[in-house]
């Protein structure tokens, strides 16, 4: 008897997608993220979830991978709703094969023999009243690339903003136009990577640069509340031509949406790199705030760089909330701004 495998176990927790096109010959174009598949019949779009059966585009349905409450901060948003907790949920695969992945287990479950992953059999009334029995004001699509399971994400939505909750996801942000439309009633806050600036270095990873790009802008036009991270990579990503772009970029859209830089750590395949330094994220910051933006955080070194983990008022420099990690110290925004000279705050605030 042929050995069940996870592929197989995937392929019974699925139903027809709706961010899909029929073509002819039983073909399909999946719209779910900026690849835009068509996938002959029998086969898989480039993310291996998404797959055409018989002229149907059948996408993921009814599990986790994960699920677990953390705090808002770790997606990480320090604009939105501070010192909440969110419920986090994920399913399997990713659009992108990224080398540095930090989410490899399940971003990669169905292209890597090493990257071992289970689901768990779930409803999405059972996410949503998960999070109400803890409340837990937020839900969270993460993990792995909640684009290519944009379907359940939105049943999931749409049940918690019946319940009153905040929803967001986290995101590489190679989306189309179409899954914008699609997730645009049932999302409010968005945080994507913006892992680099050189379109060489997308194409190794399995993506278009401007794909990502475009979703930033289209989110800000869209009045999502956006957070763009770049996990800085020593000899990758790290010279201060590509911060000041990435930075430059950012500060086009809007000065106000903030701007993470985190520091990697060996994960992967490339587990040869060092750490980022704590001066390289100093430095990455210091490049945000000289290119315009008003907030620039750093992360995965808590308490070691200077103050670049906290908000400060952009127009008098008064510290308004204190942060060390995920923990949130301090809060002085009033009603969303400054508590000493009133300036308005970018955010998303109780």
């Amino acid at each position: 008897m042929p050995e069940v495998t996870l592929k197989d176990i995937l392929s019974e927790h699925t139903k027809e997608g709706e961010l899909y096109l029929k073509l002819p010959n039983n073909w399909v174009q999946c719209f779910a993220c900026g690849h835009r598949c068509k996938i002959p019949p029998d086969k898989d779009g480039i993310c291996k979830i998404r797959f055409n059966r018989l002229g149907t585009l059948f996408v993921p349905y009814g599990y986790v991978s994960g699920i677990a409450i953390d705090p808002i901060e770790k997606k990480p948003f320090f604009h939105a709703y501070p010192g909440s907790p969110t419920l986090s949920f994920g399913m399997l695969g990713c659009d992108f094969h990224c080398s540095f992945c930090q989410n490899w287990v399940t971003s990669q479950s169905l292209r890597d023999v090493h990257a071992v992953s289970s689901i768990q059999v779930i409803n999405s009334e059972e996410i949503v009243n998960l999070a109400v029995r803890n409340k837990v004001p937020i839900i969270t699509s993460t993990y792995n690339e909640p684009l290519i399971t944009s379907e359940w994400a939105v049943e999931v939505f749409k049940l918690a903003k019946h319940a009153g909750l905040i929803t967001s996801y986290v995101s590489n942000g190679n989306a189309t136009p179409e899954v914008l439309d699609y997730l645009q009633p049932w999302i409010d806050l968005y945080k994507v990577d913006l892992k680099s600036f050189r379109q060489k270095t997308y194409a190794q990873m399995g993506g278009v640069l401007q794909n990502v790009l475009d979703t930033i802008g289209s989110l800000y036009k869209r009045g999502k509340w956006v957070e763009v991270v770049t996990l800085v990579i020593p000899g990758m990503n790290d010279s201060n031509e590509e911060l000041t772009d990435i930075a430059g970029f950012i500060q086009s859209i809007s000065p106000d949406i903030p701007w993470h830089v985190t520091a990697y750590h060996q994960e992967y395949k490339i587990t040869g790199e060092e750490y980022t330094s704590v001066a390289t994220l100093i430095r990455a910051a210091d490049i945000g705030y000289k290119e315009g933006l008003h907030f620039v955080y750093t992360g995965n070194r808590p308490g070691q760089t200077r103050n670049y983990e906290n908000t400060y008022c952009y127009t008098c420099n008064e510290l308004l909330l204190e942060r060390q990690g995920f923990q949130v110290l301090r809060n002085r925004i009033s009603n969303g701004t400054c508590f000493k000279c009133k300036t308005k705050i970018a955010g998303r605030w109780k």
